[in-house]
């Protein structure tokens, strides 16, 4: 690992919130002054992140709450400082919109109770009749206007644990992905990967009735693991862990034991497309983020 120049800037260019920021975050740095101007140093692998976000916080970032001591005063100089939940949310917006609006539909739908107001955000509107559920056509709908049903079911969730494990696997996953490429890049991902993932399970399982954010869960986990492989960065630095055993319950889902056990049926479909779309923009992604670190 080497240090290299990130940036040269004025001298009356005030750098100390965002050096602030940085301290915040622990990211290994240095301001010398060069005549006119001060060159800002960091170690080449977090180069193009310290970049970025100097572009998107130049004054240091007002969503992190500062640290309850300043340097120096009391506190070790890399002492690590964990952000309230409520700041987190806030520098996480896209995050915290998608978990509210899973929220808002577990209400209106009771979990998967209401059947109502659950064909509001199937991936096929449906009517019930007697003990059956009558689904129409997914080109009707389309022709109808509905287009938000290809990525509406990612909203539904039938029960609080599914609604809870979900939320938790989100809220870890797509944190990560907001704070390293952006509230855009994560806003893009979650609907790709939910529109593949139902593709999937619908032309897998046939017209059925499914939902949750587990395609997507995967998807992120799949783009978080090989973009990470090809450039390492601190904030998709996944536990080992995570990966294995959520890779294991994929393999478990996908015998049908799960369902043998009477736990529910499981959108293998939705898992598997989420899986193989988030391993490609992974690839993508971390290979283009590899290209410009090394240009």
């Amino acid at each position: 690992m080497n240090i290299i120049e990130v940036m040269r800037l004025p001298l009356s260019v005030d750098l100390s919130g965002f050096v602030h920021l940085l301290q915040r975050l622990q990211v290994p740095h240095r301001v010398s002054e060069e005549g006119d101007a001060q060159v800002l140093w960091a170690p080449d692998t977090l180069a193009e992140d310290v970049l970025q976000l100097y572009q998107r916080y130049p004054d240091g970032n007002a969503d992190l709450p500062a640290t309850a001591d300043p340097v120096g005063a009391g506190a070790p100089a890399n002492a690590p400082t964990q952000p309230s939940l409520a700041a987190q949310a806030k520098a996480c917006k896209i995050t915290t919109l998608t978990l509210l609006l899973c929220f808002i539909v577990a209400g209106l739908t009771g979990l998967g109770d209401n059947f109502t107001t659950i064909s509001w955000f199937t991936f096929l509107d449906f009517r019930v009749q007697g003990d059956y559920l009558y689904f129409s056509p997914l080109a009707q709908s389309l022709d109808e206007g509905q287009w938000w049903r290809l990525v509406s079911p990612m909203l539904l969730h039938f029960g609080v644990l599914h609604l809870a494990m979900n939320s938790l696997w989100y809220w870890e996953l797509g944190k990560r992905i907001e704070l390293r490429q952006g509230p855009w890049a994560l806003l893009g991902l979650t609907l790709l990967f939910s529109l593949v993932s139902n593709l999937a399970q619908h032309y897998t399982s046939g017209p059925s009735l499914f939902g949750g954010l587990s395609g997507v869960l995967y998807g992120l986990l799949g783009h978080i693991w090989l973009y990470q492989w090809l450039a390492p960065d601190r904030y998709f630095n996944l536990p080992k862990g995570v990966l294995v055993m959520m890779l294991i319950w994929l393999v478990v889902c996908l015998t049908g034991v799960v369902g043998t056990l009477g736990l529910g049926q499981i959108a293998n479909a939705a898992h598997v497309g989420g899986l193989l779309i988030g391993c490609l923009t992974g690839l993508l992604g971390g290979a283009l983020a590899r290209r410009k670190l090394s240009a």
